[in-house]
């Protein structure tokens, strides 16, 4: 019987339930397989007892990304750890965007600005910043032209606490036609999800946010199909070194999709959406520990 860590974070007030995890360990103990549902930095964890490691809500790990990293590696030596380490360095850190768009992938145009760096405000355009490591719209706000003194504000708050800024245009087709997810497991399409703006103006970038507004089911289209893949195979080392992805899409001013983030790291898989998606799941982790679960 494999033995299975499937790693999350320790309940925090600021951050969200993972409501996929007891379902995904039920499917997983109910195909065989003897589940432990771990946080990434709980003491005594033998990790070598596992057969698989299996990164799935760490969703506070952009407060202390160099203490994360270091266990990925380290997890990563013990046993199998999917996505493996250097997929998650790589991927922790949104500069990964500039390396996507250098390898002909159209992104969502961005410019970053480390702590040291001064940071000119967009002249001419809507804007958002947010920090270059960060999940679930922390420390993400959205500006208008008149409002740089506030965006100064901010970048500068985000600079004392070590954070780089990127920023980006606000790509006003999301008000329209929402940020849709393409989830890929097992090296196959999972499921897509659509859902609508996460930052509303006015808001303050250190308010907590909804994370996922409006969620409902999307059909994705062949132009979305072709960029998922697109900026999957961009990935270094190829996609067939991950298990799970996400690929979070917008519409450009052509009304052509944008990547705006590939999720490698922890993505919400989104399962009490996609309840049919559950025995895919089980199936990938199946293939990744090459057979059955109870095998």
């Amino acid at each position: 019987m494999p033995r299975i860590a499937l790693v999350t974070c320790r309940p925090q007030p600021d951050v969200s339930v993972d409501r996929d995890l007891p379902v995904l360990a039920g499917a997983l103990e109910g195909a065989g397989a003897e589940v432990r549902v771990v946080a990434w930095d709980q003491g005594g964890v033998e990790w070598e007892g596992f057969d698989l490691a299996l990164i799935r809500s760490t969703w506070d790990y952009s407060w202390r990304a160099e203490e994360f990293l270091a266990w990925a590696e380290d997890c990563g030596k013990a046993t199998r750890l999917v996505n493996p380490a250097d997929v998650v360095r790589w991927n922790v850190d949104k500069r990964y965007l500039g390396e996507l768009a250098a390898a002909g992938v159209p992104t969502v145009p961005t410019r970053y600005v480390a702590p040291g760096e001064a940071f000119d405000p967009p002249g001419d355009c809507e804007f958002v910043v947010k920090p270059t490591s960060g999940a679930g719209a922390r420390f993400a706000a959205r500006y208008t032209a008149d409002e740089h003194d506030t965006a100064v504000r901010q970048v500068r708050r985000m600079h004392a606490e070590g954070f780089t800024a990127m920023v980006q245009p606000y790509m006003r087709g999301i008000d329209v036609r929402g940020e849709r997810a393409l989830q890929f497991f097992g090296g196959r399409l999972l499921h897509a999800s659509r859902k609508g703006a996460v930052l509303a103006p006015g808001t303050p970038y250190d308010e907590r946010k909804v994370a996922h507004p409006g969620l409902e089911v999307w059909e994705p289209t062949a132009a979305e199909l072709a960029l998922a893949e697109r900026a999957l195979g961009a990935v270094p080392g190829g996609a067939e070194r991950l298990t799970y992805a996400r690929v979070d899409l917008v519409d450009g001013e052509d009304g052509e999709p944008r990547l705006m983030e590939l999720e490698l790291v922890e993505p919400n898989l989104f399962l009490s959406l996609h309840t049919g998606s559950v025995a895919t799941v089980v199936e990938a982790v199946a293939a990744v520990l090459g057979g059955t679960p109870g095998s």
